[in-house]
């Protein structure tokens, strides 16, 4: 008879077939790591809870619906979802080519996929500008051939929430492209299936959840922009001025109305952490 397992044996592993250990290290915390530990909690939590305590209430329901607040919050949401649409369509292909094909350089085109989420919004606002200015290097031709103006239009406000919030639905996808099994696309483009086929009608389906997340997250990430916006759109009310923006300009002259606006955006932030909690959070 064999022996059974010892109480700190996991379920068997999927790839070993031996028994997986539980991560969890049983015992409390040492002084050492638990101290800066709380105190690194309540650095994060304390201004959420301050923004919390010191919010108008009772005249929430005013704030909220005046018509400069309406008017931002709209624009905002129409702004962003265009953002993540620009993003799944020109996102969910450079994902997949970097996922799936080998080409010379291909990491140094990962770096510059993910160089948004680490430069500073402002700089990127003043890259497009340069870009896609009436003077920029490809602004000058739009503007000469098409008579397209980006900068301080709502079509820059989408611009400039792309550009951010890109790399989120980039890298989401593209590591769900590499779980997935690939043998499924071969076994496709083998029954005499195109790749784009295969792609449409295999991966696509397989990868959907990931694509769903890393929309989520951009369309999050682009109704919270606010530097490269600001710089490469400017801040016109009913024009470019978003939500963020709009909260900036209330702190100068009426910081109920700027915490009330934060409150709202702090609620979208709430809500799309739980909608992402199966993906994001563990229990184990």
């Amino acid at each position: 008879m064999t022996s059974p397992p010892p109480d700190d044996a996991g379920p068997a592993d999927t790839l070993t077939g031996g028994p997986r250990q539980r991560r969890r290290v049983r015992g409390g915390a040492p002084l050492p790591l638990l101290l800066p530990a709380l105190i690194g909690l309540a650095f994060l939590v304390l201004p959420l809870v301050a923004l919390l305590v010191r919010a108008p209430w009772r005249s929430m329901p005013d704030l909220l619906t005046s018509a400069e607040v309406w008017q931002a919050l709209r624009l905002s949401l129409v702004c962003a979802t265009a953002a993540t649409a620009v993003s799944l369509v020109l996102g969910v292909p450079l994902a997949w080519l970097l996922a799936r094909v080998e080409f010379p350089g291909r990491g140094l085109v990962r770096a510059l996929v993910t160089l948004p989420l680490v430069l500073p919004p402002v700089v990127g606002g003043v890259a497009l500008l340069m870009a896609l200015g009436r003077n920029g290097v490809v602004g000058k031709w739009l503007d000469s051939w098409f008579g397209i103006t980006l900068p301080f239009t709502t079509a820059g406000v989408v611009v400039a929430e792309a550009f951010v919030a890109m790399p989120f639905l980039v890298i989401s996808v593209e590591g769900t492209l590499r779980a997935a099994d690939p043998r499924y696309e071969e076994a496709a483009t083998t029954l005499g299936a195109s790749r784009f086929t295969a792609f449409r009608r295999v991966t696509l389906p397989l990868i959907a959840p990931g694509i769903a997340a890393g929309a989520v997250l951009a369309w999050a990430r682009a109704l919270g922009e606010f530097g490269a916006t600001i710089t490469f759109a400017g801040n016109f009310p009913g024009r470019t001025q978003t939500m963020p923006l709009a909260v900036y300009l209330a702190l100068q002259n009426d910081p109920e109305t700027a915490i009330a606006l934060s409150l709202v955006l702090l609620a979208v932030s709430v809500a799309v952490l739980a909608g992402l909690r199966d993906r994001w959070m563990t229990t184990s």
